[in-house]
């Protein structure tokens, strides 16, 4: 039951000033025809231990099933005291940090996460979370194209070998204010984006921007080096989509490329999910973003910032907003009404935990189970590797078999076999993503494999696509 404090003789005043009769009378201007009316559907009431059991119930149907499914979301361990900390009502509660004096707790929080991301990226600044990776890339495309001096293009060039819901979400927020994006192919042996298709794409107009991902969709290790000078050398910035675990073990953004004046990428961001954030049916996650310090202005969102008080004492305060609300509608860079501070939180208080050391072996035991797992599949008949480049964390594998057909029998065993890329990629079927964390064990990749292979041999007995009897 909601509380509301007043009583029945505030309501009928507050009523009274207003000059109508009841509540009701406030929503008189909606036709009867388009009010919801009954909930009819809605089941009657049920006391506590009714609702606890059968809230039970259905977690018991949905079952514990072994998941190799990586594709942007990832099973990472998640230390108890993330969420014992996060939870607290000062964290759990805090809001928009406008009034710096009544909140130094929540604007210390999320400047040390802007600290732990610029120094993840080697990048000079970083705004306090976005919504998601997409919307992140999103952003940080747009503000690419008002950045860039260089040219009036508004044109950027996106690997095919992104993930295909961050391409569809680029889509969806920047071509509708006149950005075009071109997407460039990947090489079908490696899963690269090899510069040579980039030279093809160029054309009369040019780029503002393009985007660079490490590790790409498929897992695959791309040459930043050489991407990022290209993308330099073209007069367009470079925008790095990186995940942070991985950014333990592989070069910064902020170092890719040749030395000098331009070096590194002018932007980076991505998906803050690995951090602390459960699976939880998809969602709320956080994106992060970092930039070149003479691109700060230009970033969506707040920067929270470090300073002295009057006494010399050490502060923390709103640095830079850039929002609609806080400067003319024209000068704004974003319309971003609050970020993910709950679960930024979270990402904060996970990084503090594992520290460099941690992440790193985070980072390291995930690589070394996906080649694991990777190895074991392709003794399978018929599984073997789809692409011959390093990867990390994830690994493209060949099927003997529609990949649909398997990961469903795969799933009648209790085992999520990992992402069919047939739909999205239609090249590459059938064929699987997988992906290992470093929370799965030895006997569960062995449970996989097993399992995986008696579903293909009793298909091929059967040479048909009926789910297998096991």
């Amino acid at each position: 039951m909601p509380f509301v404090p007043h009583t029945d003789e505030d309501v009928a005043a507050m009523l009274g000033a207003i000059g109508v009769a009841t509540i009701d009378d406030l929503f008189d201007e909606i036709p009867r025809e388009l009010r919801i009316g009954e909930l009819a559907a809605i089941p009657a009431g049920m006391a506590e231990m009714d609702i606890t059991r059968l809230m039970q119930a259905r977690a018991r149907a949905d079952g514990q099933p072994l998941c190799f499914i990586g594709a942007g979301a990832y099973d990472h361990h998640i230390p108890a005291a993330v969420w014992q900390i996060a939870s607290r009502g000062e964290f759990y509660s805090a809001y928009t940090p406008y009034q710096a004096e009544a909140s130094q707790g929540t604007l210390q929080l999320l400047y040390e996460f802007q600290s732990m991301m610029t120094a993840l990226t080697a990048l000079d600044v970083s705004n306090a979370s976005l919504y998601d990776g997409a919307s992140a890339l999103a952003e940080a495309v747009l503000m690419a194209v008002r950045a860039n001096r260089k040219t009036k293009s508004h044109r950027v060039l996106v690997p095919r070998a992104l993930h295909p819901a961050y391409r569809r979400v680029l889509r969806g927020i920047v071509e509708s204010q006149g950005i075009e994006v071109i997407e460039a192919p990947f090489d079908r042996q490696g899963g690269q984006t090899p510069v040579a298709a980039l030279d093809a794409l160029v054309g009369d107009g040019g780029f503002a921007a393009i985007v660079i991902n490490q590790p790409n969709f498929f897992g695959v290790i791309e040459d930043v080096d050489v991407l990022t000078d290209w993308a330099h050398a073209q007069g367009a910035l470079a925008i790095a989509v990186v995940n942070p675990i991985a950014l333990a073990l592989l070069k910064a953004p902020g170092e890719w490329g040749a030395a000098g004046p331009e070096r590194g990428a002018d932007i980076a961001c991505g998906e803050a999910q690995p951090l602390g954030m459960p699976l939880s049916s998809g969602g709320p996650y956080a994106g992060f973003l970092c930039c070149k310090k003479d691109l700060m202005r230009q970033m969506p969102g707040r920067i929270v910032g470090r300073t002295l008080d009057l006494e010399g004492k050490p502060g923390f305060t709103l640095t830079l907003q850039a929002r609609e609300q806080h400067i003319r509608r024209g000068k704004a860079t974003s319309n971003i009404c609050t970020n993910q501070g709950l679960l930024v939180t979270a990402a904060t208080i996970h990084l503090a935990l594992l520290g460099t050391a941690g992440l790193e072996r985070v980072a390291a035991a995930c690589h070394a189970n996906t080649r694991r797992l990777a190895a074991l599949l392709c003794e399978i008949p018929g599984v073997e590797p789809r692409f011959d480049r390093p990867m990390f964390h994830e690994q493209v594998l060949r099927l003997p078999a529609p990949t649909a057909d398997l990961l469903h029998a795969l799933a009648a065993h209790g085992v999520l076999g990992g992402f069919d890329l047939g739909p999205d990629y239609p090249e590459l079927d059938p064929a699987l993503l997988v992906c290992a964390t470093e929370l799965r064990t030895e006997e569960e990749m062995q449970r996989y494999v097993t399992t995986l292979a008696r579903v293909i041999a009793a298909r091929t007995q059967a040479k048909c696509p009926v789910e297998p009897k096991i």
